[in-house]
């Protein structure tokens, strides 16, 4: 068989064979590797496998407009387009990614070895090999969880993810939710501690890229939630020290004096703000989870990071629907995360009904938008010769509404006054009457419900005070001989007679 006894022997004509017919061809590379699984050892001694991988993996390397023979042939028919027979043109250029669905053919093993041989060669971009992991996990991976972690599978699911996360190229290559649903898959098999970690700092990277379903992950024993609510936790804990550590957290507004006049962070930020407010909201409702464990997942979120609290309103409000038998104390924690002053008028709207929230709550959203009204309308009752003062003065109001400190020193001892005991609260909620409601002089819809009104009698006597200090308008404040010093240093008494005695009224 060899050439010391004559020339064309059977050795030669073996070699000439797969050097001019097998390694120069796409599909018969592909085929002859798989055969070679069956002849374990004699084919990795004589070196067929190794050939076979390297000359698959450099024709995957091949500029795309200098591809010439077919491929996509153990799929479906191929279509025109996606099919050039040898020496043969087609209409239309070959897709970098013309190689992935033949070599989901390979046994995992075989395919952990070719997509290794084409990394190595460092032409093959990281979007195109991420997406060949993921159609070869879609190809091999069962859809079913019970097919997923049955023992007869087990293993071989497990070796398949496993492989997969070795393979996974940069932070780049894959997108956010294939990578999440491989942890989805990790977990249940049991996949590798320390490869199953890689996974999750992968993930951290684009976690802002992330949908809210990707994020609901059956929890694991010990744990007694739905979802795995500390694997959440531990991703946005990472994503938060990596934002520290290789950005500027946040973008400053200087205004004319020089100082910052707002801050906003950046839109990675925002992005997993608005994940994790989703994600509070999917879990509120489970009986398992714990109010610390809810509280500490919305503080991870820097306060920059969410400048509109509608989100985490309804997430709140679905807390308190599945938890009725929290304390005061616990209600007021809760409600504490929420700043009312970054509610859209509708969730102020929703808000100042709700039964379920604390009263002290209700009369804060009552109160901030008397004053966004009053603002309003005062901006627009301003001469145009005050143009910039009305501009400041919007300004403030509707994108900070910051209250001057006297006024909300007065707000807060009043508030201290009004103990109203849970037993004189009604039931439900009370609707409006949208046909019966009117406006009062500073422009306010009828927004209240029954509960709430005999409080904000009370509290519409300073919210006029406000609205006469910035108008100076003898109409607002006649009827009365307070003056807003007299109820700031303590005159209750006053200001209350002061407020019955308006002309307008609520009712």
């Amino acid at each position: 068989m060899t050439e010391d006894i004559d020339r064309g022997n059977l050795t030669f004509k073996i070699e000439v064979f797969l050097n001019t017919s097998v390694f120069r061809s796409w599909k018969d590379s592909i085929i002859v590797l798989q055969t070679t699984k069956s002849l374990l050892p004699w084919s990795e001694d004589l070196k067929i496998v190794g050939r076979c991988i390297d000359s698959i993996a450099s024709k995957t390397s091949v500029d795309p407009s200098n591809i010439t023979w077919s491929y996509t042939y153990a799929h479906k028919p191929a279509t025109k387009e996606r099919i050039f027979e040898e020496g043969v043109k087609g209409p239309c250029s070959v897709p970098k990614d013309w190689w992935i669905e033949d070599v989901c053919e390979l046994e995992v093993d075989l395919y952990k070895r070719v997509m290794l041989a084409i990394k190595a060669k460092g032409r093959m971009e990281g979007k195109v090999i991420g997406e060949a992991l993921r159609t070869y996990a879609m190809r091999w991976l069962p859809d079913s969880i019970s097919d997923l972690v049955s023992e007869v599978h087990n293993k071989r699911n497990r070796s398949l993810v496993e492989t997969m996360i070795c393979l996974l190229p940069s932070s780049a290559g894959c997108s956010c939710s294939f990578l999440l649903k491989l942890l989805k898959i990790a977990i249940l098999v049991e996949a590798d501690d320390a490869l199953r970690e890689n996974l999750i700092d992968n993930i951290s990277f684009k976690l802002d890229e992330a949908a809210v379903t990707d994020l609901l992950i059956p929890a694991r024993s010990p744990q007694t939630t739905i979802y795995d609510v500390a694997l959440v936790k531990g991703l946005v804990n990472r994503f938060a020290t990596r934002a520290k550590n290789n950005q500027k957290f946040s973008v400053y507004e200087k205004s004319d004096s020089g100082v910052p006049d707002f801050v906003l962070a950046p839109a990675n930020w925002l992005n997993t703000t608005r994940l994790v407010d989703d994600f509070l909201k999917e879990i509120a409702p489970d009986p398992n989870l714990t109010l610390l464990s809810f509280i500490e997942l919305v503080q991870m979120v820097p306060e920059t990071a969410r400048p509109i609290h509608d989100g985490l309103y309804r997430a709140i409000d679905m807390y308190l629907k599945g938890h009725p038998t929290l304390t005061k104390a616990e209600r007021k924690n809760l409600c504490g995360l929420m700043d009312v002053q970054k509610l859209t008028p509708d969730a102020s709207m929703h808000a100042a009904q709700n039964d379920r929230l604390p009263l002290r709550v209700v009369v804060q959203v009552l109160y901030f938008e008397q004053l966004k009204s009053t603002a309003r309308v005062n901006a627009m009752n301003t001469p145009k010769n005050d143009a910039s003062e009305t501009t400041m003065i919007t300004t403030k109001t509707e994108e900070r509404d910051r209250i001057p400190p006297k006024i909300r020193k007065s707000l807060s001892v009043r508030m201290d006054q009004m103990r109203i005991k849970d037993g004189n609260l009604p039931s439900t909620t009370q609707q409006l009457d949208r046909k019966g409601s009117k406006r009062v002089g500073t422009g306010v819809p009828q927004l209240l419900p029954s509960r709430s009104r005999r409080i904000f009698d009370k509290l519409w006597g300073v919210g006029k005070l406000l609205n006469g200090n910035v108008e100076n308008r003898s109409s607002d404040t006649s009827g009365s001989s307070q003056s807003p010093r007299s109820i700031i240093q303590g005159e209750t008494k006053s200001s209350v007679s002061y407020a019955r005695h308006r002309r307008h009224s609520i009712s």
